[in-house]
C-alpha cells in the first residue's frame, strides 16, 4: 500500500501547525500553559519568540505548517520508497 504524498504532507502540516496554534492560544489565555513546548519551538524556529503576542503565535503556526508539510512529504516519500522495495522482494 502506498501513501498519497500530497495528502500526507497536508495532514502533517495541519496537525503540527494546529498543535502550535492551539498551544500558543492557550498560552495567551493561561500563560504557564505549554510554555516549555513553545520555548523549545522558539529555539528551533528562528524569528518565533514566546512573547505573549498573537503575531508570534501566528509566526510559530506558519513555521509549523511549513515544517509539518516538509516532514510529512519526506516521510510519505521514504515510506513509499521502502514499501515498493519490500514488495518486490516478497
Amino acid at each position: 500500500m502506498k501513501l498519497s504524498v500530497k495528502a500526507f504532507a497536508i495532514t502533517a502540516a495541519l496537525v503540527w501547525g494546529g498543535a502550535i496554534l492551539i498551544t500558543g492560544i492557550f498560552y495567551l489565555i493561561v500563560p504557564p500553559y505549554g510554555e516549555h513546548f513553545l520555548l523549545t519551538m522558539s529555539s528551533v524556529y528562528p524569528g518565533f519568540h514566546v512573547s505573549g503576542s498573537f503575531l508570534d503565535v501566528l509566526a510559530g503556526t506558519g513555521y509549523g505548517l511549513i515544517d509539518g508539510g516538509i516532514c510529512g512529504c519526506l516521510f510519505a516519500w521514504i515510506y513509499n520508497l521502502c514499501a515498493g522495495r519490500m514488495g518486490q522482494t516478497a
